[in-house]
């Protein structure tokens, strides 16, 4: 079962739709070409939040919904959880 969902190729994070454990493999499913990838996660993401599906470096942008939602704060790994500790938004 899938337990994170990604909006569009190319974005760099995926929504957890379970909670995720450290360590574990997850599959991930691209909703705009029902595609699907195995990311393992670096530490626990809740339900509801970010799991990374591509690294990101410091100060580069983070997209969602293909649109940019913020600023990495530090490098982001591959299946890092990503939320205030290592995103800043790009709302204000």
């Amino acid at each position: 079962m899938h337990k994170a969902l990604t909006h569009n190729r190319g974005d760099h994070v995926a929504v957890a739709v379970a909670t995720i454990a450290p360590g574990e493999e997850v599959t991930v499913v691209y909703m705009d070409d029902d595609s699907m990838e195995s990311v393992v996660a670096r530490a626990e993401v809740p339900y509801g939040h970010k799991i990374a599906v591509q690294p990101c470096t410091r100060d580069a942008s983070v997209l969602e919904y293909g649109v940019r939602i913020g600023v990495a704060t530090s490098n982001i790994e591959l299946g890092d959880y990503v939320h205030t500790h290592n995103l800043k938004t790009a709302r204000w």
